[in-house]
């Protein structure tokens, strides 16, 4: 019998690559699949308490081995700003823009050489209140304007040096090799297999 893994999450864009990445040895579920989810409330104050809690609420909900993660955008001359809060940066329901165009206004007199930040994603598992984490990071700088039309949140700002361009300006095979998501997926798939 195939083994079931949850997934906390309603982006497709993550589904699909998960999936992709395991294969058809495993029934991947989400939580659209269930009934009376609740909303998590993303309170803790690292990537990776969010994350674990995420997990932890869905698998008691389910009562199949889950998977979260959670995503921020540190920036070192913003102190590492927005960080944890890097959805909601610019408000509680703050827009992809909104947030961009925050972290542009803050960062406005900022030199070139100053505007280093790395993405950072950490996925969580969680099944019968044994848990583990991995983590996946990036490293780029924040450009001066929107560049490219590809991604989501961030993405325009966040220039990969070694390829010379935005996350937007890459198509989604591109970044789905390289980024801070890819590689904690990596990771987390690695470990995966070990124990199943």
């Amino acid at each position: 019998m195939k083994k079931k893994l949850v997934l906390a999450t309603h982006n497709r864009d993550k589904i699909k690559e998960i999936k992709n990445k395991l294969g058809n040895d495993i029934i991947i579920l989400t939580i659209d699949d269930f009934d009376n989810i609740p909303e998590v409330i993303e309170d803790g104050e690292t990537l990776e308490q969010n994350a674990i809690k995420k997990a932890k609420i869905v698998y008691e909900h389910t009562k199949l081995p889950t998977v979260a993660d959670d995503t921020g955008l540190f920036v070192d001359a913003l102190n590492g700003k927005p960080g944890i809060y890097s959805s909601r940066f610019a408000g509680e329901c703050a827009t992809y823009d909104e947030n961009v165009k925050k972290l542009l206004d803050e960062l406005k007199n900022v030199s070139w050489e100053q505007r280093d930040a790395k993405f950072i994603t950490v996925i969580a598992y969680y099944v019968n209140k044994s848990k583990w984490t991995v983590k996946g990071k990036v490293e780029g700088k924040i450009t001066q304007k929107k560049r490219g039309k590809n991604g989501f949140g961030y993405d325009p700002v966040f220039y990969y040096e070694e390829l010379g361009k935005t996350f937007s300006e890459m198509s989604l095979d591109k970044k789905n090799k390289i980024s801070h998501r890819a590689n904690a997926l990596k990771k987390f798939i690695e470990q995966y297999k070990k124990i199943n």
